[in-house]
């Protein structure tokens, strides 16, 4: 029986697995908003069970990671990790000063908030960082993810919004935020075996609460959100991308690491509605920071690639000359 290539052709998205079934959920939302309710049951659940999801994710998205890690994993992943939620709360701050909780609602930036900023710039794509270091940087670099990975979750968001001044959350909610990604970490580091067992599960469970996010979602708002995911996208590059930078070559790299990590991660867009859920008075903002984030996560997909392998050819340049320097000397 002949094969059709249904995963190969959403991975040719960039973050497929995140936006396709997202843009599949808020198609639902708005030409067929009564369809998961007719069906009830598993259905219904499908469509309006996105926090369970999520909350699955996070354990076993935090299994996966390894607290032994060595020295340098945890000097250069500690360095890029400081930097992109640095660069997110210095955003944060300056953003919470004039805009707050809620949204613009009017003008060409309308929709844009400051959760949506600071949700986009807090998290990085794993698969693509470890991809691009694995292309063009060091294989000791690919792990220092294992740090990184501490950004997935709301629980940074929370913590940045708070220290930007905006509407804190209460220290339970902060705990509740980070506990399964803690409790998966236990099991992970206590059982190897446990962390092999939780950390296949990690990319199954993204298009499930994709769909679930995308069902809450009205498309009416796509092409605005697009236009602004776009500006956003290339934001997040630049100004989570210079202090990595930055960071990356203090800390002995070529500065390829650093580029790399200057992009948005796809579970990202889940981090909206998770503070709303946490926080009513994020709601509004929520709406239109799913599909910002959404579109910012494809457009740093693209762009992160094309600067990281740039700057990998300028380092390289670079080694090749200073070891043309050494030899005439």
């Amino acid at each position: 029986m002949a094969q059709i290539r249904i995963k190969r052709a959403i991975e040719r998205v960039p973050g497929g697995m995140m936006i396709v079934p997202l843009l599949i959920g808020s198609l639902i939302a708005t030409f067929m908003p009564g369809m998961p309710k007719f069906f009830g049951s598993f259905t219904n659940a499908l469509f309006t069970g996105a926090l369970p999801i999520l909350a699955v994710f996070y354990v076993c998205m935090g299994a996966s990671i390894d607290v032994k890690a060595t020295p340098y994993l945890i000097k250069k992943g500690g360095a890029l990790f400081g930097a992109k939620v640095g660069a997110a709360i210095v955003v944060g701050v300056v953003l919470g000063h004039f805009l707050g909780e809620a949204p613009v609602t009017s003008g060409m930036f309308a929709g844009i908030s400051t959760l949506a900023v600071v949700a986009a710039m807090n998290d990085t794509n794993g698969g693509l960082y470890m991809a691009l270091m694995g292309q063009y940087g060091r294989s000791e670099d690919v792990g220092a993810y294992t740090i990184m990975s501490l950004e997935s979750g709301p629980f940074l968001t929370m913590v940045t919004l708070g220290v930007a001044g905006l509407s804190a959350f209460p220290w339970p909610t902060l705990v509740g935020s980070i506990l399964p990604l803690a409790v998966g970490m236990l099991l992970g580091n206590l059982d190897r075996e446990m962390r092999d067992f939780l950390g296949r599960a990690v990319p199954v469970m993204i298009p499930f609460f994709a769909l679930a996010l995308g069902a809450g979602l009205d498309l009416h708002k796509v092409w605005q959100a697009g236009l602004l995911g776009i500006l956003l996208g290339f934001a997040v590059v630049v100004v989570t991308g210079i202090p990595l930078y930055l960071v990356d070559r203090l800390t002995g790299g070529t500065g390829v690491a650093g580029t790399a990590a200057a992009n948005t991660a796809g579970n990202a867009a889940a981090v909206p509605a998770l503070i709303a859920a946490a926080n009513p008075v994020y709601e509004e903002a929520a709406k239109s920071a799913t599909l910002l984030v959404a579109a910012c996560v494809v457009v740093t997909a693209i762009v992160s690639p094309i600067l990281t392998a740039a700057v990998a050819k300028r380092a390289m340049a670079r080694g090749a000359g200073a070891a043309a320097k050494g030899a005439a000397q």
